[in-house]
């Protein structure tokens, strides 16, 4: 799985997608990929981070491990969400350093770039969630 993640964060991340149920403790974890409680421990906590995982207690109040079609939504608008305090830092150097400057019109032209790619980000999750989850109807 390329994706950028270190390879234990992505070793685990994969373990998850691909079990069945979508969610496993720690201690699963740790026996599927033969690594020790630790390693899990900061993979988890990096793909909670990034909104990737989710936490959930089970019956016997152990902790679970849960992905699920939701948890790519919502980490796709949270980066989105932070492309957009980008924008409001962008604005306010373009303000500190006078709307005239070279600096100043490059700032406005990343924050111009971001706000952009941020509405189109959040647009394109927001069509994705609403076909990808629409039930097909009876044929």
């Amino acid at each position: 799985m390329a994706s950028g993640l270190p390879k234990m964060t992505a070793r685990v991340l994969t373990c998850l997608f691909t079990t069945d149920a979508g969610s496993l403790t720690a201690s699963q974890l740790a026996q599927r990929l033969q690594v020790s409680p630790a390693s899990i421990s900061k993979a988890i906590a990096f793909l909670e981070s990034q909104s990737l995982v989710r936490r959930e207690r089970d019956e016997r109040r152990r902790d679970r491990y849960v992905v699920d079609d939701e948890l790519f939504y919502q980490a796709t608008i949270a980066g989105a969400r932070a492309n957009d305090q980008l924008v409001a830092t962008a604005r306010q150097g373009v303000a500190v350093l006078g709307p005239h400057t070279p600096a100043a019109a490059r700032l406005e032209n990343i924050a111009r770039f971001l706000d952009f790619i941020s509405e189109s980000i959040t647009r394109a999750a927001e069509q994705a969630r609403e076909v990808l989850h629409t039930k097909p109807g009876p044929t």
